[in-house]
């Protein structure tokens, strides 16, 4: 097989993890006999450096004519974010590109590596049970995307962010749910706060209507705080959590919590045609960028979604998963896993022993 990947390492730590990413993808080119053509182009910051823009053209369509992208991460250090490079460098890079291929679907997958078992915040009796839920997040609605504005109002500053959502945007990404499901242990959590929200109301609504053309699969409804809780609780309880934009974007990084670390997990967008963005969910770690140090895991692991979601590659993910797994169980740690009496090894070494595995 022939496939086309446009790779957007971006700021940070991007550019570190993708090349191993890309290292462990020819490796798997090597052994399956197919044929990755890479085509990178600059997203962020360090689009910006050149552009002036942190999603130009020319990357738009690098992306428009590819079959998948492989993003890294974007954003600036902290201390720098009034800059004009780094201002709404996430709002207008990662968020437009979500916009622009109308990405409507988040796959955030959370379990826990048997190997790192240590790491999860939970008790062992909790652990024990088994941790493997599967979050799928709407994109393109919720107060992220509605109305916005700053306002004086009887002398006192207001500002407004409007939730929103239409039936079409929840149909679709319930049916992204339920059809996941039915892969898996066929049970979806549906999460809202229809106890008080409209826009809750609609999604519960919604949500059951689709329901009716899935009867093999179990529907739960459960409010967002529940939710929350529920999730440190017993988290071996759920197994796809639909929900929507804001719920979930906090909700899959509480879980993200449970790994161990964010760089132990990947994430999928799809949109309604099956075209795909592969990404890490950690963000571009300015304080260790440069360093050689940051866990590679999670852009090899969005790499493995990727050859599995776009383009049915199902053994060759496989065979990237057991080799983490492998990794981590001959004990290669990084700095983000390593415990006290573990030597941390560097990225480059993480990714030599994935390799090695493969």
């Amino acid at each position: 097989m022939e496939c086309k990947i446009a790779v957007l390492p971006g700021d940070g730590i991007g550019p570190e993890v993708m090349e191993q990413a890309l290292r462990v993808l020819d490796a798997v080119g090597r052994k399956f006999s197919h044929k990755f053509h890479i085509a990178q182009g600059l997203v962020g910051g360090a689009a910006y450096d050149v552009y002036r823009t942190h999603f130009p053209d020319e990357t738009r369509k690098l992306c428009e004519q590819s079959d998948a992208i492989l993003f890294g991460s974007v954003g600036g250090p902290v201390a720098e974010l009034h800059l004009e490079k780094w201002r709404s460098c996430e709002t207008s890079s990662i968020l437009a590109i979500r916009k622009a291929f109308s990405f409507n679907a988040n796959f955030r997958p959370v379990r826990i590596f048997p190997e790192l078992k240590g790491l999860c915040p939970l008790r062992s009796e909790v652990v024990e049970r088994g941790v493997d839920l599967l979050f799928i997040r709407e994109l393109n609605g919720d107060i992220y995307f509605g109305r916005k504005e700053n306002l004086v109002r009887d002398g006192k500053r207001v500002a407004v962010d409007v939730a929103e959502y239409t039936e079409d945007q929840i149909f679709s990404v319930t049916h992204t749910a339920f059809q996941a499901a039915r892969k898996r242990r066929k049970k979806v959590t549906s999460v809202d706060k229809a106890n008080v929200l409209h826009v809750s109301k609609l999604w519960r609504e919604v949500v059951h209507e689709v329901a009716k053309e899935y009867p093999d699969v179990q529907l739960e409804d459960m409010l967002v705080d529940n939710c929350a809780m529920q999730l440190i609780r017993n988290p071996s309880q759920f197994d796809v959590v639909l929900t929507g934009n804001m719920f979930g974007d906090i909700l899959s990084d509480e879980g993200a919590v449970l790994a161990g670390s964010l760089g132990l997990l990947a994430s999928a967008s799809i949109n309604a045609q099956g075209f795909g963005l592969y990404e890490p969910p950690g963000g571009s770690a300015q304080d260790i960028a440069g360093k050689g140090v940051a866990n590679p895991i999670a852009q090899i692991l969005s790499a493995a979604m990727m050859l599995r979601f776009s383009f049915s590659l199902g053994n060759e993910a496989d065979a990237i998963e057991r080799a983490v797994s492998s990794a981590l169980s001959a004990g290669l740690r990084t700095g983000d896993i390593a415990s006290t009496a573990e030597t941390p090894v560097s990225t480059a070494a993480m990714a030599d022993k994935i390799i090695s595995f493969i």
